[in-house]
């Protein structure tokens, strides 16, 4: 397996012819492209895109990963011939802090055909697998950097981060790694809230998610340009949540994406952005209003074109009245080529035909174009935006997708917030928020906005997803509030409740006992996903996430947060302790747990990592010591570097395991197993083949002992057979690009798992869906 992994890393459609007339004609009156390099930036977009690779940050394995990377597989590259071609060297991308990213020239064909690069591909794949590696278009890794999140090592430093329109997931994934660059902190006082608008999408998000194990993370489901005010608890007081970071990287045309998502060559019009631009320009409103005054917002698309990029911020800049500004970024990420962005554009219909101001517009197009998609007319309102800090990336300035970015920075409230209880009277009122709002609306908070002012009301065009609603409709659809129940259940089936673990709750006694949790263990944040019955898994969140998820249960779809800590196993009862740690959380968890840690050496790792179920007798004798004492069941084993012995492995590895009569073993998903060997240098790639039938085996028998639930099983590997397929149909920065055939068939497949994850007995619904990442391909 694991093509996936590569999908879309070579061409492969020799049947799509890469011309496009109207293309052509279009941006080169537009001149985004530089004099004389016309040719080139044609010739850049007909070639494939290299394949790009991004090492997760925060991970104490990244250095030890980069050192494999570099001194392992890429030195096999470097005399490489195959099919008589020189393998050209991977390259770090220079403006990624850190050598964390590289790009590399190599296509799937190419990687499947010598038996070096298989091995270089299987470490890929397998790496992506336990979210130490993210496939990612290099550009696309531009806008959580510009978005300055950097904890500086201060556990006091607090980023709430809301990530608009999230799926399928790597700019999410970049913004958990920034929360936790500390390893050192189990829970970073921040968190990221990621939405995506498409039910079924929202599971790649919590897939990608779930890769880091963080449970400063949760996934949402919204229209984001109505995404709901959150409240939040602050001393008691009931205040709205503004976030101090945001990413608002929207829906576009996705032209700057032709050289993967090769039909937009045949299917690229301007209609796909004149009918976009509403939308956006809502989006990126609804944006800033919850933005915290000083906060940041980025606003990115993989187009080029200016309808999508500079008349949506010159609009949003226009309608602030001096509340935002762009921010200057021209000095950030030295070494990215970038070209400013540009004052003066025309619009053009799909016929052909140019605009150059409103004004010239006939009636009968004035549902097609808008007076927000031209440029502003006055030179002194035009100079004061400085729209040149702007940044849109070329593909052959450096080999590359096609973007755009802007950073926004907020100076003060939005212009109609100070005028909050007047909008009011005048709008439809809608339960919910408004009645908050207006009781807030004196306290200065600045992110208190649920409708849009009237004007903007007439600005909002019909968007894709409500194309067959009238304009009546959608104005009403612009009022935020919880959605209506009805409109709830259409969207996928109901998530089962989030639970918090109640103060008194006997079940955690002997858990607190057995594993000798520090008293500073923050217990009021566990919590399961089950009203009735037994508790069969027990999650954590951050004390911040808590209080969001507490305040907002009825205007909030939550589709995932949390990250499994602990698992029922029914035998573990008669040893003291119903629960074994689950290797999910065993990160978060380690620094409580003060009782039945086994400190082993590398070579005990080794044997725990390569044999089943191996006797106590094969450990090392200091192992078997400490292992006599102890009573049987769930242990956490720790292996802690000797920087005395430079050749072993250098950062320390925490494992979940089990202690039986006669012997000991770890409970780690395959992966992240081959993982931990592969950094120790043990050579896993021959072994793989003909053990992989006989290991799935025993995992799953092994599972099956502990978690009795074969219902559960089953549901959670349709979930992991699914989400490669989903991957590999949709790609990967899939939300920006126009809605192909194929998203339909997906839909249906995911339909079908959803079929019967429901018809699985209950309890197992989420458990289903929570895709543990154990065995789900990227």
């Amino acid at each position: 397996g694991g093509g996936a992994f590569l999908q879309g890393w070579a061409g492969g459609y020799p049947e799509i012819v890469k011309e496009n007339e109207l293309f052509e004609r279009y941006y080169r009156e537009l001149g985004i492209v530089p004099a004389g390099e016309w040719d080139a930036f044609m010739a850049a977009l007909r070639e494939p895109l290299p394949a790009t690779l991004r090492i997760t940050g925060y991970r104490s394995h990244a250095r030890e990963i980069l050192h494999c990377l570099k001194e392992k597989y890429f030195r096999e590259l470097q005399d490489l011939e195959v099919d008589g071609q020189k393998v050209e060297m991977p390259q770090s991308l220079s403006w990624y802090p850190e050598e964390l990213a590289w790009h590399t020239n190599l296509s799937r064909k190419i990687l499947r055909k010598s038996p070096q690069l298989e091995k270089f591909h299987q470490f890929l794949v397998s790496e992506t697998e336990c979210g130490n590696i993210s496939r990612q278009e290099a550009v696309s890794m531009i806008p959580p950097l510009l978005l300055n999140v950097s904890p500086h090592h201060k556990a006091s430093l607090e980023y709430n981060i809301l990530d608009m329109c999230a799926a399928p997931g790597s700019k999410t994934a970049q913004l958990i790694e920034m929360l936790h660059a500390d390893m050192n902190v189990p829970f970073p006082s921040g968190f990221v809230i990621a939405n995506d608008v498409d039910n079924k999408r929202c599971y790649l998000l919590v897939h990608q998610a779930k890769r880091l194990n963080s449970p400063c993370i949760m996934v949402v489901n919204h229209d984001a340009s109505s995404i709901p005010n959150l409240q939040i608890d602050v001393d008691g007081r009931k205040e709205i949540l503004c976030y101090d970071r945001i990413l608002c990287d929207v829906p576009c045309s996705g032209d700057g994406t032709m050289r993967k998502n090769i039909d937009v060559w045949k299917k690229w019009t301007t209609q796909n952005s004149l009918q976009l631009h509403g939308l956006q320009l809502r989006i990126a409103t609804r944006g800033v209003e919850q933005l915290a005054e000083g906060g940041r917002m980025v606003y990115s698309t993989c187009s080029l074109n200016p309808i999508e990029n500079e008349a949506v911020i010159a609009s949003l800049l226009e309608k602030s009245q001096g509340a935002l500004e762009l921010a200057d970024v021209s000095s950030e990420l030295p070494g990215l080529k970038r070209m400013p962005g540009i004052t003066k554009w025309k619009v053009m219909l799909k016929d052909g035909q140019w605009f150059e101001e409103w004004k010239d517009v006939p009636s009968n197009r004035q549902t097609q174009i808008r007076p927000t998609m031209f440029p502003v007319k006055d030179e002194e309102k035009l100079k004061a935006m400085n729209l040149e800090r702007c940044l849109r990336i070329l593909p052959h300035h450096q080999n590359t997708g096609g973007f755009f970015v802007a950073v926004l920075i907020k100076k003060s409230p939005m212009p109609w917030n100070k005028r909050q209880p007047k909008v009011h009277q005048k709008l439809p009122q809608r339960t919910g928020d408004t009645e908050v709002t207006a009781a807030n609306s004196d306290n200065g908070s600045d992110c208190i906005i649920e409708e849009p002012t009237l004007a903007e009301n007439e600005e909002s065009k019909k968007t894709q997803e409500l194309q067959n609603l009238d304009t009546e409709q959608s104005k009403k659809e612009g009022v935020c509030g919880p959605p209506p129940s009805k409109k709830m259940k259409l969207f996928g089936f109901k998530e089962d409740p989030f639970v918090f673990l109640p103060e008194d709750d006997p079940l955690f006694i002997p858990i607190q006992k057995f594993y000798a949790l520090d008293p500073s263990f923050p217990k009021m944040n566990l919590l399961t996903r089950t009203q009735e019955g037994k508790k069969r898994q027990l999650y954590m969140v951050s004390k911040e996430l808590r209080n969001v998820l507490l305040n907002n249960s009825e205007k909030m779809k939550v589709i995932n947060t949390g990250i499994k800590v602990w698992s029922r196993n029914s035998d573990g009862e008669q040893f003291g302790c119903a629960f074994r740690l689950a290797q999910e959380g065993i990160y978060t968890l380690y620094p409580f747990i003060h009782a039945r840690i086994i400190n082993v050496c590398i070579e005990d790792v080794k044997i725990l990592l390569t044999q089943e179920n191996p006797f106590l007798s094969k450990f090392s004798s200091e192992t078997q010591k400490k292992v006599k004492d102890m009573a049987m069941g769930s242990i956490v084993l720790k292996y802690d570097p000797d920087p005395e012995k430079p050749q072993d492995l250098q950062c320390p590895i925490v494992l979940c395991g089990w202690q039986g009569k006669t012997s000991l073993r770890a409970f780690v998903p395959k992966n992240e197993r081959l993982h931990y060997l592969r950094m120790m240098g043990v050579e896993v790639f021959k072994a793989k083949r003909k053990e992989e039938d006989l290991e799935d085996k025993t995992e799953e028998e092994v599972q099956h002992r502990l978690v009795q639930t074969e219902e559960k099983m089953d549901v959670e590997d349709k979930e992991h057979d699914l989400v490669p397929k989903l991957e590999a149909e949709i790609g990967e920065e899939s939300s920006q690009s126009p809605v192909k055939s194929s998203a339909m068939e997906i839909e249906n497949k995911i339909e079908d798992l959803n079929q019967s994850s429901k018809n699985a007995n209950t309890h197992v619904s989420q458990e289903g869906k929570d895709m543990d990442a154990s065995n789900v391909k990227d």
